[in-house]
């Protein structure tokens, strides 16, 4: 291991860390805030594990696979803990939370161990003299507390909320990150006009559900204008949106994940007033019968949804609509999933996320013994849905060609080095020629289009070209 130890921390006397992340955007946005927090205690970010003095992953339970996956990442960990036994192995994330009482027992190599809610006890077990293994698990804080190390500077995550009062029968969500608690929406815009200064031009709002946002807080003052003796209103969704497109500099405002039961009018006409609101929405659908969303505790019906969907329709005509559907729930019949595929036809989704019922541990629906759907049968589900999804996908993205769209550029096209890739206001990848750099607003003329992605030329009229 020579090679590998001449090249470590202890040789140059600064340590390095490598941190590996599954799963959600969440999670993306921790694993900035834990490399924020690890520059600021001195380290720098090794390109490999092998050349690390720490360790981490930032892990997902929300599917089997991420679980999977980690696991035999944990492997290598542990041939290089053995190798060098100063080197820290840590593990954090919703995985971590949802074993936390075997971690240690199962993976004795392991360090330190952290729920999503305790991403700051890091900090601390690094710079104690602890000898001993520690696990932290407790909900507290915020993450978006922590400084950030963002992996593009032109485009920021902002956490407004954690955790999920919901109780949808196949989600692990609530035992991982715990009730929803919102930040205060002036701790909020403090955060944002941060961003712009330092560069940022594109903002996420993360939250389990995020337009369920400020429910928690207590009511603030009448807003200004109000008649006397207004009454005094809770912080929402929408009215935060109002708030962060006031933010000079910031120029794109996103957002992920809504749930249909709270999806408002007035948050759809921000899509519409607001000028840095952007004309995507992600709806969740999960399912599209009636019966299996009452099965999976979804608190809104078929009807439900598709009014909302209506309602986007009309106030954000050219909105692109993307969702999340699960094939081979328990008791899914043909008929269920037919009404799936009803749904997905009436919408006409621009992209979705399509994943196969797998059950996770501690949730009600892993205890469901009647209507196991054979995975043969979720597999030619799964099939159809996705020939079904794309066809639509491939439809709409039609009518993109020929327009010229505002495209904020990402880097190069991961398919064509000689391209450059980029996100439209739909949530569009474009990847087109062109001389813009990374960070850059720019206008692309779209001339081809596919169900994932747009092409394009870039508008060079009244531009200086070096």
């Amino acid at each position: 291991m020579g090679g590998a130890a001449a090249d470590c921390g202890y040789a140059s006397g600064v340590k390095r860390y490598h941190l590996t992340t599954f799963g959600c955007q969440m999670n993306e946005h921790d694993s900035e805030r834990m490399k924020g927090m690890l520059h600021a205690l001195g380290y720098e970010e090794a390109r490999a594990r092998a050349d690390a003095d720490l360790i981490l992953f930032n892990t997902c339970s929300i599917r089997e696979t991420a679980d999977s996956r980690f696991v035999a990442h944990l492997g290598e960990a542990k041939r290089l803990k053995r190798e060098r036994p100063e080197r820290v192995v840590g593990v954090g994330g919703c995985w971590a939370q949802s074993v936390k009482e075997e971690v240690f027992e199962r993976f004795p190599f392991v360090d330190v161990a952290f729920g999503p809610g305790q991403v700051h006890r890091l900090a601390e077990f690094l710079t104690s003299d602890s000898l001993s293994a520690q696990g932290y698990f407790e909900f507290e804080g915020f993450t978006g507390h922590l400084p950030a190390r963002r992996e593009r500077p032109f485009q920021g995550w902002l956490q407004i909320s954690v955790g999920c009062n919901c109780a949808c029968s196949y989600c692990i969500v609530p035992s991982t990150r715990g009730r929803e608690a919102s930040r205060p929406p002036q701790e909020l815009v403090e955060e944002v006009h941060a961003m712009a200064a330092d560069g940022v031009r594109e903002v996420t709002l993360l939250g389990q559900n995020v337009n369920s946002y400020g429910r928690d807080l207590p009511a603030g003052a009448p807003a200004p204008g109000a008649p006397a003796g207004s009454r005094r209103q809770k912080p929402t969704f929408a009215g935060l949106l109002a708030l962060l497109d006031g933010v000079e500099g910031i120029e794109r405002i996103r957002y992920t994940s809504p749930h249909p039961k709270d999806m408002r009018e007035d948050v759809i006409r921000a899509h519409a007033e607001l000028a840095s609101v952007c004309e995507h929405i992600h709806l969740p659908l999960q399912s599209g019968s009636s019966r299996i969303l009452k099965a999976m505790r979804r608190t809104y019906d078929r009807e439900r949804y598709l009014d909302r969907v209506a309602l986007i329709r009309e106030h954000v005509p050219d909105a692109s609509l993307s969702t999340d559907i699960i094939v081979g729930f328990p008791g899914e019949t043909e008929e269920d999933f037919e009404q799936t595929l009803a749904v997905v036809d009436a919408v006409r989704y621009d992209s979705a996320f399509t994943f196969i019922f797998s059950p996770r541990r501690g949730t009600e629906a892993a205890g469901i013994a009647e209507g196991v759907v054979a995975h043969p049968v979720k597999v030619a589900r799964m099939e159809r849905l996705v020939e079904r999804v794309q066809q639509h996908a491939r439809e709409r993205a039609q009518r993109f060609v020929g327009r010229t769209v505002e495209v904020l550029v990402e880097g190069t096209s991961r398919t064509d080095p000689d391209k450059i890739r980029g996100r439209t206001r739909h949530n569009k990848v474009v990847n087109f020629d062109g001389v813009a750099v990374p960070g850059e607003l720019t206008h692309v003329r779209v001339t081809g289009a596919s169900s994932q992605t747009l092409i394009g030329e870039e508008m060079l009229v009244g531009r200086a070209v070096a």
